[in-house]
């Protein structure tokens, strides 16, 4: 099994101890380091191998935001913070997540399976190329090329450097940003209704207040800055 280094950020003891039981629990974080203050963890980055930083933002002295922006290089980051008013802020920071105080293990969980999911991507480095068609462009996935039918791709998701585009008969990963793939020619007609999703209008089965229900079933939430986007529906 793949193993990743973390490190583990807070000057609370007690949800600094929080996180670093959960984290024990998964046998694909190696805890290589756990630190009350961002001071004492920015020394120790240049020291070890750090896959995962889990930081908490309002510290003493250095505050979270301030530790990324200086191991910006690190692939993960993930917040576990009780100011929500931060979100943007962290988000402009390559952040992979966003926990809100108290955590619980559930929600940790299925951070921790992003996590994975990311970096087993990153690992793989999949890229895609334009056909000549305009319907059509091939994935490049080990060593085949996968043709897919643009006609056929449900919605993309963006996963920090990675997109997912999810098809109606499989998912596929690109190397490239959803921002970036969106302004490739191929997929102009695709509507950014989230900062990490876009979709296509053909496949809109239902629109409500706060999300969109395609045709297979899914829900993609609709981001506050991607409204005016709905009045393309």
């Amino acid at each position: 099994m793949q193993t990743y280094t973390c490190i583990i950020v807070d000057d609370d003891e007690i949800d600094r101890l929080t996180v670093q039981a959960y984290a024990k629990k998964f046998l694909s974080l190696q805890i290589v380091g756990v630190y009350a203050n961002a001071v004492e963890a920015l020394a120790a980055l240049s020291l070890k191998h750090i896959d995962i930083l889990f930081l908490d933002i309002d510290m003493p002295g250095l505050s979270g935001i301030a530790l990324r922006k200086q191991a910006i290089a690190i692939p993960v980051c993930i917040y576990i913070t009780a100011h929500p008013e931060f979100a943007v802020e962290s988000f402009e920071l390559d952040t992979l997540d966003f926990i809100i105080k108290p955590l619980k293990f559930d929600r940790f969980t299925q951070a921790i399976n992003r996590i994975v999911e990311y970096l087993e991507l990153k690992q793989k480095a999949t890229l895609f190329e334009s056909s000549i068609s305009d319907d059509i462009i091939y994935i490049k996935e080990g060593h085949t090329q996968t043709k897919v039918n643009l006609h056929n791709i449900l919605y993309l998701e963006g996963l920090k450097d990675y997109t997912k585009i999810v098809t109606t008969d499989k998912n596929h990963f690109v190397l490239t940003s959803i921002g970036n793939l969106l302004k490739e020619y191929h997929f102009q007609k695709f509507i950014r209704i989230h900062r990490s999703y876009a979709i296509q209008k053909i496949y809109v089965q239902q629109k409500r207040a706060n999300e969109i229900i395609l045709s297979n079933g899914v829900s993609i939430p609709i981001g506050r800055s991607y409204k005016d986007a709905l009045c393309l529906f």
